[in-house]
């Protein structure tokens, strides 16, 4: 018998000298594009002091991410919109729970606009305006007379949906919307067009300028400074959110104290959003 604890101990070690570990916990994370390089980051830097946790991160969108929660297919729901109540019941109906919502950061929603563009503000009128198709030339808003190019999210985005509720109050986003997948795109095709618009998270907002953005027709407009968010004075503030299907324990609970916690807020601010406290 001593002879053979000794063995299995030997193996084990050996195993260790060979590069073997054991199996790490894995967290999955699945959803948000805007949300993707800031999970990425989190991951990153965690792993580096959680050698026995694997996380995997993926995006295709909040809708994406909701529906992969919904069905099992991970751990963690990425979602930069709150979810639908018709989701929670969906939840409901196959584990008992409504689920589990922690929010990790905050955005100011952005409005970019080419960096030769002359205008610098605009109203939320005028935002719906340009967006439902009933402004279509810049010289409507201010600018130079030329027809405006807009730009936005696919709709499986939480950034499209946000922005349908909460500044185009639920209508339709106009037919020559070119739609794109991921905010980085979006971002990339206003940089390279004069008369382009577009809107997606301030993290991204680099290379191009945001629009100072006002709730009434008249009075200040605000751009999406950390103090005007934190104050709540910019108007297109929002939280980013991690949904999941139960109280998380183990590993997952560990991970989502640390994101919460300083070292995963200084992450926040890192990547150009906005800290929850």
């Amino acid at each position: 018998m001593k002879r053979y604890l000794f063995s299995t101990a030997v193996i084990i070690l050996g195993l260790f000298a060979a590069g073997f570990m054991f199996p790490a916990d894995v967290i999955t994370i699945k959803g948000s594009d805007t949300m993707v390089q800031l999970c990425q980051r989190w991951a990153e830097k965690y792993m580096k002091t959680n050698t026995g946790v694997r996380i995997q991160v993926t995006g295709g969108g909040s809708g994406t991410g909701i529906s992969a929660l919904i069905n099992g297919t991970t751990d963690i729901c990425a979602a930069s919109r709150p979810m639908k109540d018709g989701e929670k019941m969906k939840l409901r109906e196959r584990y008992g729970s409504t689920g589990i919502e922690v929010r990790t950061a905050k955005d100011g929603l952005s409005v970019y606009l080419n960096n030769a563009n002359g205008v610098k503000e605009l109203s939320f009128a005028q935002i719906k305006g340009i967006y439902t198709g009933k402004i279509t030339n810049w010289k409507a808003v201010g600018g130079k007379d030329a027809d405006i190019i807009v730009y936005g999210r696919e709709n499986s985005s939480g950034t499209y949906v946000f922005f349908k509720d909460n500044v185009l109050l639920g209508a339709d986003f106009t037919n020559s919307m070119q739609s794109l997948p991921g905010t980085a795109a979006v971002v990339n095709a206003v940089k390279r067009d004069v008369n382009g618009i577009g809107f997606g998270g301030a993290g991204y907002a680099k290379g191009i300028k945001e629009a100072a953005v006002r709730k009434g027709d008249s009075g200040p407009a605000y751009l999406p400074t950390a103090e005007n968010v934190k104050s709540g004075v910019y108007p297109i503030t929002r939280y980013l959110y991690f949904y999941l299907r139960q109280k998380p324990d183990g590993a997952t609970k560990e991970f989502l104290k640390w994101v919460v916690g300083s070292e995963g807020q200084a992450v926040v601010v890192n990547e150009g959003f906005f800290p929850i406290n």
